[in-house]
Formats: C-alpha cells, structure tokens, sequence
C-alpha cells in the first residue's frame, strides 16, 4: 500500500512540474517567415508563445505575435528577444508586461492594458510606452535606436530620458551613455547606426502584415533610399585587358668560332719551271741556291725555243 501511494506521489509530482505543462502561454504566433525558434523548437502560426521564453529569428527570418491582451509585436530578421513577465488580469489585460530584446529589430504596437503595464528593455535603456506604436532596433555592440510611429514614448538610460513625441521622431542611444536628442529618422539615422538594415520595417526590407504593416507608414525612409538609389550612377567597370605574356626567348645556337679565310699559297716565281724541276731532280736539293736553280733553267728552256725556230724556218 505504501509503496503505491510513493508510486502515486511521485507521478503526481512529475506532472504537476513538468515545464512543458507548467509553461503560461502568453500569446500565440499569427505570421512566420522562413526560420522563427522558441524554447521548444521551431514555431508555426498558431503556436503558443510562453512566459519566459526566448524568441530568435534566422538571417531572413519574421515572426509576428499577439499577446492575450491585444499587444502585437514584430521580430524581424537575425533577433533575439525574451517574454521576461507577463502578468494577467481577469479583466482581459496585463498588469506587467516586459520583454528584453536582446539584439535585432522590432516593431510594436501596444494592446489594451494600462501604459504603465509595457515596458522593453534593451542594452542601452528602457523603453517606456504610452499608448504607442514604434520600432525599435539593437545592434550587436548594444546601440538602440527608437523610431516613433504613433502615441508617445521615452527612452531612458545612463545619459538621460528622451521623450518622443512626433511621428517619425527617432533618438539613438549607447550602453553606457550617449542618447540623441529626437529627430527625424532619415538616410543618416542607418549611416548612424552603421547598417543600412537596422530597420527593415520602415526600409522595406522586411514586409508586415495587418496593422503591424499599417502602423509603418508616413516616415518616408523606403522613398528616400529608393531615390538614393536611383541616383547612384551606374559604374561600368572597363573590361579587363589581359597583358600579354613576354615570349620565352629560345636560346640561341652557341656560334662556331670565326676561322679566318685561308688565303692561296703563294706561288713562288719560276712556278713554269716546276715540269722542268721534276725532270731533273738532281738539281732540286735544298742546299741548291734557288736562284741558280731557276736562272739555268730559263736559259735551257730559251735555248731550246730558239733551235725549234731554226729548226722550222728551214
């Protein structure tokens, strides 16, 4: 019996703290684009979102929520935000909602419960709300930046509050200090801001459905960088000129060495003895005085001239 009733205690305990049913829901998802993730996975429309639950989206991701009370919120892409307390009344409103946005883009739209109720806190300070409708952008370093699209809001951090009370009234505020003064959200605010992204809603970046799409009219900031587009000149890069590889030289074939022209020997004077010398070789000794040699030669080749000439006039 005992061992039964421990059985009983023990599921009875499982259950009643098991997180997944123990988890309030606080709202539930009504648009999702591309990658949106809760605490328990990927999240579809429809799905519940929970107290306490971190909400982040993917580099194109877009999730749109409602929570129970009316208040609408748009996380767009590559965020990251926490429903930190949600507390509800019977009276169909919250009396303390706050979310921590911890990087990303946002837009949002109060719901019916009273204005102290909302509060957003980010890197750089809060955000508190007064009946409105605004974006609100957090960069990695922590920079906020608050655009107001209807009502009225403050943002207050370690440099001060600043209220805002214009429609498309924008103040950038750093963790730590440093909060503009309200002005006009235009061209400068995203140079400011260091990402020409930071808001995609008011951009037209990212699309919004509903009257999360609504509230984002009038600020002008899509139109203004369309026209700095357009202005932009177009820049034709010249075609590459491929330069010309030098040619590989052949070696040259190594050169014969210059051999000067032999020139014809020359022919000693007497050369038309040398039929005569080889028949008488007697006298062609090379201690025999050369001009002798030729001189006895001339005068018997002479003489024997002279007697064929007798010979033939007779």
């Amino acid at each position: 019996m005992f061992c039964l009733r421990g059985a009983a205690l023990i599921a009875f305990c499982a259950v009643t703290y098991n997180p997944t049913i123990a988890a309030e829901p606080v709202g539930q998802a009504v648009q999702i684009r591309t990658a949106v993730n809760g605490a328990r996975g990927p999240i579809a429309v429809k799905d519940p979102v929970y107290k306490d639950e971190r909400i982040s989206t993917s580099k194109s991701g877009l999730g749109q929520f409602v929570f129970q009370d009316g208040t609408k919120l748009a996380v767009g892409w590559g965020s990251s935000v926490v429903i930190d307390k949600f507390v509800y009344d019977d009276a169909k409103s919250v009396k303390k909602l706050t979310i921590m946005a911890a990087k990303g883009t946002f837009r949002w739209i109060s719901g019916k419960s009273g204005h102290s109720a909302y509060e957003i806190v980010t890197p750089a300070g809060t955000i508190g709300v007064r009946g409105t409708a605004f974006d609100f952008y957090v960069g990695r370093d922590g920079t906020t930046a608050v655009v107001l699209l209807s009502g009225a809001a403050n943002f207050c951090g370690a440099g001060g509050c600043r209220q805002l009370t214009q429609r498309c009234d924008c103040v950038v505020a750093k963790p730590g200090g440093g909060i503009s003064d309200p002005k006009r959200v235009s061209r400068n605010t995203l140079k400011s801001l260091g990402n020409a992204q930071a808001l995609p809603f008011l951009s037209g970046g990212q699309r919004l459905s509903g009257a999360l799409g609504w509230a984002g009219g009038g600020c002008s900031l899509a139109a203004a960088i369309q026209e700095d587009l357009e202005r932009q000149p177009l820049t034709v890069k010249p075609p590459a000129v491929e330069q010309e590889k030098p040619r590989e030289e052949k070696p040259k074939p190594e050169e014969k060495p210059h051999k000067p022209e032999e020139k014809p020997p020359v022919q000693e004077e007497g050369y038309r003895n040398r039929h005569w010398e080889m028949k008488h070789p007697d006298i062609r000794g090379e201690d025999a005085n050369h001009k002798d040699v030729l001189e006895h030669a001339n005068d018997h080749q002479n003489k024997g001239h002279q007697k064929a000439r007798s010979h033939h006039n007779d």
